[in-house]
């Protein structure tokens, strides 16, 4: 059965390879190939930095939220010019590393009450991934990037709510952006994958940008999934201990 289901599965992959492969021309492939190893190694560099904050190697506190703001804000403004590449890769790495700080503290409390929390939160995170990124590019091209408008309006409206909700303090409110949160950066995911071709087309090669954006939308996900698993675990605690 086992040898059934792993044959099943490398059919699969060659199919979708096959489909890849006639879809897009070699240097677009070629690119995506150069996004998503930066991508992989940025995710990497992110886990190095959550290791340190939670081991008390390395720990910035507070500077490493300024420092991921001010990266963010350098990459947008410093674009790429063809010879500026190593120093972009190197302020998205620093900008994965001190991520990685930041989301150390969350990482560490949750692994204190469930550590399968993460490991669960990154699976789900990695195999969505995988999901949305191969529709994106087995779909008809261009047929998701109408949707940009409309998630960009919905950000903005979260946006909004999340300050409004510093006031009132709904459970609701912040429970609803959570899930409505993983439900955007879902879409965020198919609409950057596709408007990262249609941009390599164009002639845009900017790796490292197409990187951060893809970087940035699972960063978010798994954010996200690791709130809302804490959350329901913090419940189920709660229920427990009302029980006994």
């Amino acid at each position: 059965m086992s040898a059934a289901v792993a044959q099943k599965i490398t059919d699969c992959l060659q199919t979708c390879i096959k489909g890849l492969n006639d879809r897009y021309e070699p240097h677009v492939r070629t690119h995506l190939s150069k996004v998503y190893m930066i991508m992989g190694s940025a995710i990497a560099v992110t886990a190095g930095g959550a290791v340190f904050q939670m081991d008390d190697v390395l720990d910035f506190g507070m500077l490493a939220a300024v420092a991921t703001l001010l990266l963010v804000v350098a990459l947008h403004f410093y674009k790429d010019d063809g010879k500026n590449y190593k120093i972009r890769l190197a302020m998205l790495y620093a900008f994965g590393f001190f991520s990685g700080q930041s989301l150390g503290p969350l990482l560490g409390y949750v692994g204190s009450i469930d550590p399968p929390i993460i490991v669960t939160a990154l699976l789900v995170t990695s195999v969505t991934f995988l999901t949305l990124s191969l529709t994106a590019l087995l779909s008809e091209q261009g047929k998701y990037l109408y949707i940009g408008g409309t998630l960009v309006s919905v950000i903005n409206t979260m946006a909004v709510l999340s300050i409004m909700n510093m006031i009132f303090k709904s459970y609701v409110v912040q429970m609803m952006q959570l899930y409505v949160g993983v439900l955007v950066v879902a879409a965020f995911l198919v609409y950057d994958t596709q408007d990262i071709v249609e941009k390599c087309r164009n002639g845009n090669h900017d790796v490292v940008q197409h990187a951060m954006d893809l970087f940035f939308d699972i960063l978010s996900m798994f954010r996200r999934l690791v709130l809302i698993m804490k959350k329901k675990e913090n419940e189920a605690l709660n229920c427990r201990r009302r029980t006994h």
